[in-house]
């Protein structure tokens, strides 16, 4: 009895003491302003879409040319678009190194015409992006609000036995 004990007590003790953290640690929620590139397009890995950058290419893979929105947002903790600060604009984007390169709007055309692709359509911006980040918050503020009101407490009346 003796033998199984003492293998659970170790492993129960380096299981609480391994999780132990200290409590001056604590967790900052990112805010503020930041940039989102969102691929909307994948063009064909062609010769013409070859991103060439000489000798400072990263790994010997071939990088190939995207389409993305770009846009400005302000939000909280990455995840909770408040509004967006800049309207998206399509820009040319290398998923490789999470990069992107402005187009002008002559490039931009000749490559939306050659694969048949709608500007208007791929240059929105989703639902939760313009709208469900604030819906988000609105609904976050109300029940804090509703946390912090008193409920009414019912009259007790004693009855007698």
């Amino acid at each position: 009895m003796k033998k199984r004990l003492i293998p659970i007590a170790l492993t129960l003790s380096l299981a609480i003491f391994g999780c132990v953290q200290k409590s001056e640690a604590r967790a900052r929620i990112p805010f503020g302003e930041r940039e989102a590139l969102t691929k909307v397009a994948d063009l064909p890995d062609t010769d013409e879409y070859l991103i060439k950058e000489g000798s400072k290419m990263m790994n010997t893979k071939s990088q190939y040319l995207d389409l993305a929105t770009f846009h400005k947002e302000f939000n909280i903790a990455w995840l909770l678009p408040l509004w967006v600060t800049q309207e998206p604009k399509l820009v040319g984007y290398n998923e490789a190194d999470q990069s992107f390169y402005e187009l002008s709007d002559q490039e931009l055309q000749t490559i939306l015409d050659e694969n048949k692709l709608d500007k208007n359509k791929l240059n929105k911006l989703g639902f939760y992006t313009r709208y469900g980040g604030k819906l988000v918050a609105v609904l976050i503020i109300l029940f804090i609000i509703w946390g912090l009101i008193p409920s009414k407490k019912t009259p007790v009346t004693p009855q007698s036995a």
